[in-house]
Parts: C-alpha cells; structure tokens; sequence
C-alpha cells in the first residue's frame, strides 16, 4: 500500500509517513470537534444523532487537516488534495448539446472532459505552468504525471497539486506495453510532453496518432534531432551566429523533432548571448505560449 501511495502522490517515504500523520491527527481533531458540537445540540434519537455526528465530522475534517498540515509543512499538498476530492464531488454531468446538421438531422455532440497526461524528466517549470492553466478548467485537466527520474522536480509539483505520478523504467517503456495499460486507466486523451529525454516508442505513437504534443527549445526543422536538447540546442544556435531563436510546439512522431509543427514562436539572439542567457528567454516563451497552444489544439480550436 506504501508503494502505491508513494508513487500516486509522487513522495519519498519521509514525505510519505508526514502525510499520513497529518491525515491521522487531522481526522481525529475533526473528530474530537465534532463531539464538542454535538454536545452542544438537543439531538437525542441515536440514528439522528449518528448521521448529525457524520455531516458534522464531514464539514470539520478539510478544516482540520488544513490546519495541521501548516505545522508539517504539507499546506499545499491538502489544499489541492482537498480541491480535487471537492472538484470530483461536485463535478457536473457533461452538458449535450443537440446542434443541426446541414439535413436537419440532430446530431449529439457530448461535451467529455479531455484527460492530459505530462511526461517529465526534470525540474518541472513548464510542467507547473501547465497544470496551473488547466486546474480549474471546465474541459480540460492534468489527470497523470509520468516521469522516468524519481525523486524529480516534476514528482514534487504533481504531489502539491494532488495529482497521481506514474514513475517508469526503460525495460517495460520500449519494450513492454509502453504503460498503455496504466494510460487507459486514466482515461488519458493526450500526452504532453514537457522536457521528458526519453524517445517516445512507437506503441505510444500508434495509440496516440496527432495526440502527442512536445515543445523544442529552437525552430525547427533547425537545431532538432537526437541528442539535441536544453543547453545542447541554445549552444549550437549560438555557435551558428544565428540572429533569432524560439521555441516549437509539434506533434510527435517516430523520428525526433519531426512530427508537424502546430506553432513556433520566435525571440532574438543578442550579441553576448550564452547558452543560459538564451535559455531564460526560451523559458519565458515556453512558459507564455506553451499552456494555451496546448488548450487550443486539444480543443480542436483553429
């Protein structure tokens, strides 16, 4: 059970028992104030009481936990594990919209949520910036984090936002089912990319035809191919004395940096320029454009 835990919420086993500890002392703060308010109510039929006691206890216990989580450190962790528990209550049923076709024949067009799932190596900033775009999205949300380094960035902004972590190894990746089992499971639409090293196996590429989205930190068709990525691109661009820079945001195919290009944005390269110069504007560009160029395309939008 441990190791589940460990790799839903993306947390080392220290992190892991601190949560668990605040769950405990939370629930039984929450219990202990439920009895105070109920010593205060006029309620004496078992059954009335029972359920009472239960509403009583269930509005006390976010409160609680948010309150001992301070104290641990985990406020952000229960603040967004709370907000999805209240977002999965509460979610509305799907509207269906009943518009009419050019021969005046219904047409029933379910609007689904559309399931994201972020595969990450590193630190996680685009990550972040992608998750925070869709956290209180009518259509669109991050249900999975996929990252092949434990103990990643990635994992900890995924654990703070309550969103589960699927960690993976190469052997079951490229040559076992490529974790669509786990994929299917959260009922993922797309996968986006988002500073993940590995190359995606063709099993992914086939389940996801136009479905797997990356950014590359150049404009290609330039400065793309294996072994191409972070300070390796910017340094090439640089050594080329080339002008401008940018990133590009494409579909994902079978040979690196190939797949079609859905948008490219562009920012000068300056005299004096160095690899981590050049680097910090690609990020601002990265971090400006990449969420909603994602929204759009998965939306369909033109």
């Amino acid at each position: 059970m441990f190791k589940k835990l460990k790799t839903k919420w993306g947390v080392g086993l220290l992190r892991l028992v601190i949560i668990l500890c605040v769950f405990a002392i939370g629930g039984s703060l929450a219990g202990f104030a439920a009895r105070k308010i109920m010593a205060q109510t006029s309620v004496e039929h078992p059954i009335a009481w029972t359920v009472l006691y239960i509403v009583v206890v269930t509005v006390c216990w976010p409160v609680a936990v948010l309150l001992v989580s301070i104290p641990f450190g985990q406020f952000s962790f229960f603040r967004h594990y709370i907000a999805r528990m209240g977002q999965r209550l509460f979610r509305r049923s799907p509207k269906i919209q009943e518009p009419v076709d050019t021969q005046n024949q219904p047409i029933e067009n379910q609007l689904s949520i559309i399931n994201l799932a972020i595969f990450a190596s590193g630190a996680g900033s685009n990550a972040r910036k992608i998750i925070d775009r869709f956290s209180d999205h009518p259509r669109i949300r991050v249900a999975l984090v996929v990252c092949n380094k434990p103990g990643a960035g990635v994992t900890t902004i995924a654990a703070e936002k309550g969103i589960p972590v699927l960690l993976i190894e190469k052997e079951r990746f490229f040559r076992g089912d490529a974790y669509l089992a786990d994929l299917q499971q959260y009922k993922i639409d797309f996968i986006i990319l988002a500073g993940f090293l590995w190359k995606v196996p063709g099993a992914l590429i086939t389940r996801f035809p136009q479905g797997i989205i990356n950014i590359h930190p150049a404009l290609l068709p330039k400065y793309g191919g294996k072994g191409m990525y972070g300070h390796f691109v910017h340094e090439a661009v640089i050594a080329a004395g080339e002008t401008e820079s940018g990133i590009t945001v494409h579909f994902v195919d079978e040979q690196y940096d190939h797949g079609a290009t859905i948008y490219q944005g562009r920012c000068p390269v300056v005299p004096g320029d160095t690899a981590d110069t050049l680097a910090a504007r690609i990020h601002q560009l990265e971090h400006e454009a990449y969420p909603a160029i994602i929204e759009k395309t998965v939306l369909g939008a033109p």
